[in-house]
């Protein structure tokens, strides 16, 4: 007999394996004007959930016909491709995608539980190798009315859904609670405690089945209908798990109720209860569940809802106003205090204070006058507007920030495929344990063996819960990237926000990263009497007619101190020296030493000030009035708000920070020393950024990359994530994994302190879910009885395992209690003198390489022995033939290792021409 059910069981192991593992009946894709189309039915699982016969190159679109409502198929995620579409009830929606290599490329609904693959093979069409057709990854309704997945109404259609369902769930809990109730109490009341004033009636099996039939047939219809239809595509959820427990609970009470004679008095036990009251605690579990996966999706919602419905705009003169849709490119948009901006675009009179915290994540207002960009949603604090719509529609900064944020919480993290794996093996694993407990103890157990084998293989069924796996990295993904984005940090997929936690090195490039990226006013230091107003306003008056970056900046810093500029005569420029005029009728120098030893200045007074800004890493200018040197005034690109204390907080945090610029050494050095950072890699040329970021690779760390410009694009690629200055260039923005939309520093601090707690909370999800079910499901199986006599009633494992899916939901909504540490307030930096390195390009001479191994201010000592000149400027020994630049001066060519060092000397020639024993000639 024993052999008979062993062998029994092993055919229905092998039956199992061929009907989850076995070769599935494919979909197979029909061309349609160029485009790879599947229709897919969603009716508890995908139909077909194989698609072969799909070419790379060729655009696909999938034609998801849902048939069903409820919050599992309510979304269709491809994490290869970052689609994350809505999927509405009783509609066909269309996903669009390019696949570029061929593989198998999974799709899942949001819960992670039902899934299918999309496999690419063969060759690319000939006329799309080499790059192919560019298809926006997309998805739509196939009537074309509405975009899913970012539109205002499919939120709303979304919103609505999944109202309908809680309210669903809630009435079919009711009922099951009611119903079950009485039953429970009954048996309860029986069986644990012996009580004789329970009413005979109670205990009859007619009347429980009389109660509890509507619970399994209503209250469990959800998970029923959803449960076999799972079976039926040969794959299974937790929802085939509980529908197989409860029909096998609920059949072997049926027989006990109508055939009772079929059975010995032993075995003629009812569990009408039980599967009453493990239905009813499934579903409140999913009622639960849903409630709080609907605050996940919190942040979408708030974005989408910051857009305002309509807009006032002046078209031929009129002012009409129509739907925010309707606005046009070119509209000229009226904004009255107070009001939101419909759409993004450019300032062409007024000026008010906009509030951009909902977009940029930065609480102070922000002043925007003529010719300055403002964003839609953004709103307006003071003063009324007219803007010319630059961006409308899905081109706004809002719908983009909202298309990227919905890419990330479809993308796949790492650390998931794990869990992934697990899963899709998880649901048969459990079923083939469910069928050798029972064997087991058939076999070996206590009487009534059979009622005991029922009992545990059931709780097995019940017990397990594949949704906490499924769950555990897309929650805290969704509610991660979601934070991110309300705090304008834009995380364009799960494995930057993944990898951020685990950088070892940060690289800031300095121009518009540090600095703010143009040149400003910092010092005007008088030697004569009048005062730096006096000073700076002859100087500006005479810049007020030069068209050089640095004399605007002289210019506006004037103007901001409120001083009135003066007129001027006889303005002429010197090439290499400087400018001059006549104010008030006195000569006005502007300029280097030469300008001023031309006229016969003795500039001996400025130098030393002149020095110690040079030092410090601005541009000194000179200045001398009517003859007599009268002051030094400096113009550099000044530090960012916050920098100092963004890259103290980064190296708070373990992190090095190496700032990155094409600048000379001297400028870098002086930047490095005001914010704090001590490794500088100075004079990179554009094209060789990414090797800078892949030889840092190379010494086995963990590299991110901050840059605004075209040319940081390749370094941002190149970076294991790359983050983008939100002011910065599209170009920059599109290379990078995060986008820092205020363009303040402190966002990748933030980034990085989100990161490591979304991480914390995806490893609490997993141990949540991995150890429950590797604790749960043996304890079912009954592995303790025969030490302990412990076993695991159904009803209790039905609660366990309702709160184990509910427990990894709940813990990642803790995330969404993330707020940014504030940084603390750094007044001053330390001046500790940065290791400079000279940046060059690393595959062209990786072993010649230029490095300073000293400190900056301890230069010329390259290990080089080939070198035979010395740099005047710096001190740093060269090769003639390595030369960056070159000037004659007074006969002899003199040799520089920069170009940044040859603009120094062409500054103030005379100051090096004549170095130590005639250093640099040659």
């Amino acid at each position: 007999m024993s052999w008979l059910v062993i062998g029994g069981a092993v055919v229905v192991t092998g039956l199992l394996w061929w009907f989850f593992f076995g070769p599935k009946r494919a979909g197979q894709v029909s061309l349609e004007d160029g485009v790879q189309v599947v229709r897919v039915t969603v009716d508890g699982g995908y139909s077909p959930d194989v698609i072969e016969g799909v070419r790379p190159g060729v655009p696909v679109r999938l034609l998801f016909d849902r048939q069903e409502s409820g919050e599992c198929t309510s979304r269709v995620v491809m994490p290869d491709f970052k689609v994350n579409a809505a999927l509405p009830a009783f509609r066909t929606t269309a996903v669009e995608f390019l696949p570029t290599e061929t593989g198998e490329y999974r799709f899942a609904c949001g819960m992670n539980m039902v899934s299918g693959v999309v496999r690419v093979s063969g060759s690319p069409p000939a006329d799309t190798q080499g790059g192919g057709t560019v298809v926006e990854q997309a998805s739509r309704p196939v009537d074309g009315t509405t975009a899913a997945g970012g539109t205002a109404p499919d939120a709303e259609a979304e919103e609505a859904e999944r109202a309908a369902e809680i309210r669903d769930l809630t009435r079919r809990l009711l009922v099951g609670a009611v119903l079950s109730a009485p039953v429970l109490v009954a048996v309860m009341a029986v069986e644990l405690f012996q009580a004789m004033w329970v009413p005979e009636f109670l205990m009859n099996p007619w009347l429980q089945l009389a109660l509890i039939a509507p619970v399994m047939f209503y209250t469990g219809w959800p998970i029923h209908r959803t449960g076999w239809k799972a079976l039926s595509h040969r794959t299974a959820d937790m929802n085939s798990l509980i529908t197989l427990g409860t029909f096998a609970a609920f059949g072997y009470s049926l027989v006990v109720t109508f055939l009772p004679w079929l059975l010995p008095d032993a075995l003629r036990h009812v569990y009408y209860e039980a599967v009453g009251v493990i239905i009813t605690l499934i579903l409140l579990g999913r009622l639960l569940e849903t409630k709080a996966k609907a605050g996940t999706g919190e942040a979408i919602r708030a974005l989408i809802g910051l857009q305002p419905r309509t807009a006032r705009v002046e078209r031929d003169g009129a002012e009409l106003e129509v739907g925010v849709d309707e606005v046009r490119v070119g509209d000229i948009v009226l904004i009255r205090p107070g009001e939101k901006l419909p759409v993004d675009g450019e300032v062409t009179s007024g000026s008010s204070s906009i509030d951009e915290s909902m977009v940029t994540g930065e609480s102070m207002p922000v002043t925007k006058s003529v010719g300055d960009t403002v964003i839609g949603a953004t709103i307006n604090t003071t003063g009324a507007l007219r803007y010319r719509a630059t961006k409308v529609g899905a081109d706004t900064m809002l719908a983009q920030i909202i298309k990227l944020v919905r890419e990330a919480q479809g993308s796949k993290a790492p650390i998931q495929r794990l869990a992934d794996q697990v899963s899709s093996y998880f649901v048969p694993a459990v079923i083939v344990i469910a069928v050798w407990t029972f064997v087991a103890w058939v076999l070996v157990g206590p009487p009534p063996v059979f009622i005991f084998a029922l009992v545990a293989a059931v709780s097995v069924l019940i017990i397990a819960c594949p949704c906490a796996l499924g769950l555990a990295t897309p929650m805290s993904i969704t509610v991660g990237t979601g934070k991110g984005a309300a705090h304008g940090i834009l995380i364009r997929s799960a494995e930057a926000l993944e990898t951020a936690h685990k950088l070892q090195t940060i690289i800031l490039d300095k121009t518009g990263t540090l600095t703010r990226g143009v040149p400003a006013l910092t010092d005007v230091i008088p030697v004569t009497d009048g005062g730096e107003d006096r000073l700076l306003a002859a100087v500006a008056g005479v810049e007020r007619a030069s068209e050089h970056p640095l004399a605007a900046a002289i210019v506006a810093g004037a103007t901001e101190r409120g001083l009135a500029v003066p007129e001027v005569d006889g303005f002429e420029s010197v090439t290499g020296q400087g400018v001059m005029a006549r104010v008030d009728g006195l000569r006005v120098l502007v300029g280097n030493r030469r300008l001023l030893d031309a006229f016969g200045v003795d500039a001996a007074v400025l130098l030393a000030a002149h020095d110690r800004l040079a030092a410090e890493g601005k541009t000194a200018m000179l200045v001398a009035v009517d003859g007599h040197p009268a002051g030094v005034v400096a113009v550099a690109d000044t530090l960012k708000e916050g920098a100092p204390a963004a890259v103290a907080a980064l190296q708070a945090r373990g992190i090095e920070v190496v700032m990155m610029t094409g600048d000379n050494r001297h400028t870098a050095a002086a930047i490095a020393r005001q914010v704090g950072i001590t490794r500088v890699v100075a004079e990179v040329m554009p094209d060789h950024k990414a090797a800078e970021v892949r030889r840092l690779q190379a010494d086995g760390k963990v590299v991110g990359m901050v840059g605004d410009g075209i040319n940081d694009a390749p370094a941002l690629a190149q970076a294991d994530v790359g983050s983008a200055i939100g002011t910065g260039t599209d170009v920059a923005i599109e290379s990078s994994d995060i986008t820092l939309v205020s363009g303040a520093l402190v966002g990748i601090v933030t980034a990085v302190d989100l990161s490591r707690a979304t991480m914390r909370n995806i490893k609490q999800n997993l141990v949540f879910a991995f150890l429950y079910n590797i604790l749960g499901i043996p304890i079912a199986a009954g592995v303790l009885y025969p030490a302990f006599g412990i076993t695991l009633s159904p009803i209790i494992a039905a609660a366990a395992m309702a709160l184990s899916s509910l427990s990894v939901v709940a813990n990642a909504n803790r995330l969404r209690r993330f707020t940014p540490r504030p940084l603390a307030a750094t007044t001053q930096v330390a001046g500790v003198d940065p290791l400079v390195e000279v940046g060059g390009s690393v595959e062209a001479s990786h072993h010649t390489q230029r490095k300073e191994t000293t400190m900056f201010g301890l230069f010329g000592k390259k290990k080089d022995t080939t070198a035979k000149v010395v740099d005047p400027v710096c001190g740093m020994k060269i090769d003639p033939t390595d030369a960056a630049a070159t000037r004659d001066h007074d006969g002899p060519t003199i040799y520089f290792c920069s170009k940044g060092c040859a603009e120094t000397f062409d500054a103030d020639p005379h100051r090096y021409a004549h170095g130590p024993s005639g250093a640099g000639h040659h």
